[in-house]
């Protein structure tokens, strides 16, 4: 069976969901299945008639409810979303493990992380059992610690702009 990478988008920049969603688009076209799993998204991708039509080739999905940002939330929302969340990296786990794609894609995972909704060990763990899947993290906020688990870290950065 083929080795899986494990590849980071991060940093300051815009883009990290764009350039994994990018990565999805071109490995549907080739025909491989891809699962796309938003965390901490707001509303994310909503449903829409275009997420339907990249089935089967590429399935989003998103286990939070709420439209308001994680940060702005009752204790009591970010408890319960919190919950949604660790359901939603045991399905990634199951995803894994069945090998039911040939990407995966942890959408902004590692605000997750930086949430303390779970740790750097955990997502290790649901990663560490990847069976030829390459694997995709986004986020922001990159711990060092998930640096040892990668293949490939790309940082996106903004460039400032310098007239001529």
């Amino acid at each position: 069976m083929a080795q899986g990478k494990i590849t980071i988008f991060s940093g300051n920049g815009r883009g990290k969901s764009s350039a994994a969603f990018g990565r999805a688009l071109t490995r549907a076209s080739q025909g491989e299945r891809t699962v796309i799993i938003q965390f901490l998204k707001g509303s994310g991708m909503a449903e829409s008639a275009f997420l339907k039509r990249l089935e089967p080739e590429i399935k989003l999905f998103r286990f939070e409810k709420c439209l308001r940002d994680y940060q702005d939330r009752s204790e009591q929302e970010r408890r319960e979303e919190a919950e949604k969340i660790r359901n939603g990296l045991q399905f990634a786990r199951k995803v894994l493990s069945a090998g039911q794609c040939d990407l995966l894609v942890l959408d902004e995972v590692l605000e997750v992380i930086s949430n303390n909704i779970i740790s750097v060990e955990q997502l290790r763990e649901i990663c560490k059992d990847h069976r030829g899947v390459d694997v995709i993290l986004t986020g922001k906020h990159l711990d060092p610690e998930i640096c040892t688990f990668a293949d490939e870290i790309l940082e996106i950065s903004p460039v400032p702009f310098k007239a001529f």
